[in-house]
């Protein structure tokens, strides 16, 4: 790449990461399995997440999305292994020892909203002792304050009041779902990660979950969604990050992704094109498998623009990672 144009590009990075709530560079998981196969869950992953910022994460099912979310929580299994740095507070995530984590950073600095909420969930407790529990520990809300803590909590991710006296296995998906978001909003973390968040909703509470993750942002925090919901994305999201294979593939603007230019990646352009409201048209072929991944561009095989050229990897140009990027439309 030229000079000129890697040392714009690092001036760019410079300037964001100075005012980033969430700074990550070089993460990389990759996960060791039996008989010697490694499996390429993530690689080289780089972006800044601001105050005042939603950070949409998408693309399709296994291409690291959650594997990034639980690097940035310390929750991956014991023969995960991850290199590179994701600075919040000054504290190195990836770097962090479990003490840390569970001390001062989930739940503190950082509110999960997870995709398997029944696992988060304590199942012998009821919803509103969770919620009071959390209340205590998060805010130092005083005891004669926790069950309105608790309610108010609920409220805000649309969990019904006549619930809240259930334990967790008396609650269907949804519900589940909806009060695991509300145990991530009632600490008032500076940053919120939230893991498929609309799983199991119908579009009203979609939308009404949407809008308040919205909220969440609009006072301040950052948000990370990762999501297979373009529609919820389109609703919220300030940035778009595309991932193919475990690499990052496309950063913009939300509203050039959606309503703009569109995107310039054709995995990118495919994605969106493939909802009902739009093309409706799937992407040809079936994503590679993270333990055989090709030298070059993984999207290669699916893509009808590929060449010679993408036998090797694309340097990320301008938010773009091809060789051939899709020409912005007017």
């Amino acid at each position: 790449m030229n000079t000129r144009v890697l040392r714009a590009l690092e001036a760019v990075t410079a300037e964001r990461a100075d005012g980033a709530v969430l700074s990550v560079r070089g993460l990389t998981v990759r996960f060791r399995m039996r008989g010697g196969r490694q499996v390429a869950a993530v690689t080289d992953a780089d972006f800044d997440l601001a105050a005042g910022e939603c950070l949409a994460l998408v693309g399709e099912s296994g291409c690291g999305k959650s594997v990034l979310a639980s690097a940035l929580l310390g929750l991956l299994p014991g023969n995960a292994e991850t290199t590179g740095t994701a600075t919040l507070d000054g504290i190195d995530l990836l770097a962090a020892d479990e003490r840390t984590l569970a001390r001062t950073v989930r739940g503190r600095r950082v509110g999960l909203v997870p995709q398997s909420p029944a696992a988060h969930l304590t199942p012998v407790r009821t919803v509103r002792s969770q919620l009071e529990e959390s209340a205590r520990e998060l805010t130092g809300v005083p005891r004669r304050e926790r069950r309105a803590a608790a309610e108010a909590a609920a409220a805000r991710a649309a969990f019904p009041a006549d619930h809240l006296d259930r334990y967790p296995h008396e609650l269907s998906g949804g519900l589940a779902q909806r009060a695991a978001t509300a145990l991530a909003l009632i600490g008032d973390a500076p940053l919120l990660l939230a893991d498929e968040p609309t799983t199991g909703l119908d579009r009203d509470l979609v939308e009404r979950t949407a809008d308040e993750l919205r909220r969440h942002v609009d006072e301040g925090r950052a948000l990370l969604l990762i999501t297979h919901d373009l529609v919820a994305a389109e609703r919220i999201a300030d940035r778009v990050v595309v991932m193919y294979a475990g690499r990052i593939v496309e950063t913009t603007a939300a509203h050039r992704f959606f309503a703009g230019q569109g995107p310039r990646h054709p995995y990118a352009r495919g994605l969106l094109n493939a909802l009902p409201d739009r093309e409706f048209v799937p992407i040809p072929g079936m994503p590679p498998e993270l333990t055989d991944l090709p030298q070059g561009c993984a999207f290669a095989p699916r893509c009808a623009r590929a060449t010679e050229a993408c036998d090797s990897l694309p340097e990320p140009l301008a938010g773009v990672a091809c060789h051939h990027p899709e020409v912005p439309r007017a």
